[in-house]
């Protein structure tokens, strides 16, 4: 239901969420996310040029989240990634048929775990995704950001 990109996405915004006043080294991101340096850059670009992420090159240099990332709903966020398909919307089958005239037999309960999916995905902030490190059953730090 939710794409590589996505989850990936997320991760980014999570570790930069928990780092909000100092910019954050691509590199660092990868290592505590587990994910690839070179689809890391890609994510984080897109980011960037739609005002989520500012980045900068040099001494000093990196990612921080922009201001308005932090309230912006996690739906409107994604939406950058909406041609990799942010939210797989096939039928559970793969059917290339299915639709509300022409259901799989599943269609009608898969409909509703997307639409319930849709409604956190817009209720949900940016801000939301703080770690979950203070406390956590796990004592790898990087398990916070690998959802």
């Amino acid at each position: 239901m939710v794409t590589k990109t996505t989850r990936y996405a997320l991760r980014i915004l999570g570790y930069l969420v928990d780092h909000p006043d100092k910019r954050v080294q691509g590199q660092e991101i990868a290592a505590a996310t587990g994910i690839p340096s070179d689809y890391l850059s890609k994510i984080l670009s897109r980011l960037r040029k739609r005002g989520y992420v500012d980045g900068r090159k040099g001494w000093g240099g990196g990612f921080l989240l922009c201001d308005n990332a932090f309230s912006a709903p996690l739906a409107e966020v994604l939406e950058v990634f909406k041609g990799t398909m942010a939210v797989d919307r096939r039928c559970i089958f793969e059917l290339r048929d299915c639709d509300a005239g022409n259901p799989c037999p599943l269609h009608k309960h898969w409909e509703r775990v997307r639409d319930e999916y849709d409604g956190m995905l817009s209720k949900l902030s940016v801000r939301d995704l703080k770690s979950r490190t203070a406390g956590s059953c796990s004592s790898n730090p990087k398990d916070s950001y690998i959802l």
